[in-house]
């Protein structure tokens, strides 16, 4: 899904590349910020 236009934007320039990340969340989520990170560590531990 892709985030609104004025949805807060995180703007890097890695050398001759600008990224420009906007951020948003989904209104209808039940998982936690908290439980999603958790979730996220243990899928990148099972990975190793």
């Amino acid at each position: 899904a892709r985030a609104p236009e004025d949805a807060p934007a995180l703007v890097k320039k890695i050398g001759k590349t600008t990224y420009k990340v906007r951020v948003h969340f989904s209104d209808t989520s039940t998982e936690t910020m908290s439980d999603k990170i958790k979730r996220m560590l243990k899928n990148e531990i099972q990975q190793m």
